[in-house]
């Protein structure tokens, strides 16, 4: 099921230089069940020249608030506008879209982001956690001051970090990181989002070790419900819309 709903900005907190955390208020109706990984078209208002929705991940949830977080990255007029939104505006949203991340059948998992990349892997280590699952994370940016809410990830499991200029945890991309440079790792299973370079050598990797690798696919999807058939990904049956047939989907499945 798929809904249009109003949420009310209850906190705007700016992060660093182009990342902010909005936090959301649902209205009267409950928040529906919401899978880690799917996302959510964000109506830009106020924005002329800004007439298609904006796809975001979903960050973070909070039934007992009934409160959802985005992971905001400024990278163009429609983002700029929304991390500029005031407490107590109001954002409509359609959610939640997509096919999420599977629940694995081992508990060693590891969680691997790269830039904003970062923002369904919260969501995804609450729910591995709350399954039983202890989550270990590792997050890959270009230098420190693009690190996000390390401690909010902290209070679910082991965090790992690598910086591409080395001024925090190992100096380079995450593939130069000591966990993953052992000849037999200690996971069965990789959730991974972040640039397609990253997740390809990520892919690559998992199938070297045959290991199960998710992805989620960050194409441009400007509609979420497979219309407009901009955010087409090449699978081994065929063309799919990430939107709909994703934004995850196992490594293997793609045809990169």
């Amino acid at each position: 099921m798929k809904y249009i709903h109003d949420f009310t900005i209850v906190s705007n907190e700016r992060q660093t230089t182009d990342f902010v955390v909005l936090t959301l208020q649902a209205g009267e109706a409950p928040l529906p069940e919401i899978h880690p990984g799917q996302f959510a078209e964000v109506r830009i208002d106020g924005a002329p020249g800004v007439y298609l929705r904006r796809p975001l991940s979903i960050h973070d949830v909070d039934y007992d608030k009934q409160q959802i977080k985005l992971l905001v990255q400024e990278v163009g007029k429609g983002t700029k506008i929304l991390t500029q939104q005031a407490v107590g505006s109001m954002v409509n949203m359609v959610y939640p879209l997509g096919k999420g991340y599977d629940l694995p059948d081992s508990k060693r998992v590891l969680l691997v982001g790269g830039g904003c990349g970062v923002a369904p892997l919260l969501f995804l280590g609450r729910h591995l956690k709350k399954n039983g699952i202890s989550p270990r994370f590792l997050i890959g940016t270009r230098t420190s001051a693009n690190l996000v809410r390390l401690e909010a990830y902290n209070e679910l499991g082991e965090v790992m970090v690598t910086t591409e200029d080395g001024s925090a945890g190992t100096k380079g991309y995450v593939i130069n990181h000591p966990v993953m440079r052992t000849e037999e790792p200690d996971f069965d299973w990789i959730y991974t989002c972040g640039p397609e370079p990253m997740m390809k050598i990520l892919a690559k990797y998992a199938d070297h070790h045959d290991l199960t690798c998710q992805v989620s696919l960050e194409n441009h999807m400007a509609c979420g419900i497979g219309a407009c058939l901009c955010c087409i990904a090449p699978t081994k049956d065929g063309n799919k819309c990430t939107c709909t047939d994703g934004p995850v989907f196992d490594s293997k499945y793609l045809q990169w």
